[in-house]
């Protein structure tokens, strides 16, 4: 098994809540704020760094997970977009299939376009189920992903469609509002979820404060990761740290 992979299976079977630092691509354009960014997160004893998203308007990718493999001394794993969000110097790629939505091209059209390129670059692989949720409002996700989210409230098409992800093979869920969502992932959802299949789970999306993320794990969550908030107040990154490893 590939050491990522391992990294997250280990922490899920010994009861490890990690913690999930998401770097917009974009923001590396700031060589200043994202090297504060990464130092802050490392300091924090942030767990892994997660790179990418789902809209990209620079076309220095490569150079920011550079730059951040370069300073930080945790994992760096890309949580890409599309195909183009992919960099050698990486650690592992969550090689997402939308399995909330009816997209054929993220369901399968963009792996079969990158596989070729992950082998190449002799990137880890770690096959995801990506949920995206209704979190409040439309997120870029959902805009650019074309489809419907999983209804705030129906934490029971979750739990089957991630149990659906598991039969199929994937090694991790992933439950995402979107970036910047005005509500996370319902402690409900979660724990219907962690009840139906045994794969660690991954939350990420509107999560902006030590009470919810403390919910969250105590739900069943494995990994909490932590964007858009961050950026906003890079203290709250010691909070949040936490209240997960606590």
């Amino acid at each position: 098994m590939a050491e990522v992979l391992k990294f997250l299976d280990a922490a899920r079977s010994e009861g490890r809540k990690l913690l999930a630092v998401l770097i917009d691509p974009d923001f590396g354009q700031d060589e200043a704020a994202l090297e504060r960014t990464v130092q802050n997160a490392c300091m924090a004893k942030a767990d892994l760094l997660f790179v990418g998203g789902s809209l990209m308007t620079s076309a220095s990718f490569d150079q920011c997970v550079h730059r951040v493999k370069e300073l930080a001394d945790r994992p760096v794993v890309l949580f890409p977009g599309s195909p183009a969000q992919l960099s050698r110097h990486a650690d592992a790629v969550l090689f997402l299939s939308l399995i909330s939505g009816r997209n054929p091209e993220l369901l399968i059209g963009h792996h079969v376009t990158a596989a070729p390129t992950v082998k190449a670059l002799g990137l880890e692989a770690i096959p995801t189920g990506y949920l995206l949720v209704d979190g409040g409002r439309t997120t870029t996700a959902h805009y650019v992903s074309q489809s419907s989210p999983i209804p705030h409230d129906k934490p029971g098409i979750a739990a089957a469609t991630a149990l659906a992800g598991e039969l199929l093979g994937l090694r991790a869920i992933y439950l995402d509002t979107g970036s910047g969502a005005p509500k996370s992932v319902s402690p409900r959802m979660v724990a219907a979820v962690r009840d139906a299949v045994k794969l660690p789970i991954i939350v990420g999306g509107g999560i902006r404060d030590a009470e919810q993320a403390r919910a969250l794990c105590e739900a069943g969550a494995d990994v909490l990761v932590v964007g858009t908030a961050f950026e906003q107040d890079p203290e709250l990154i010691f909070a949040m740290s936490e209240a997960v490893h606590g």
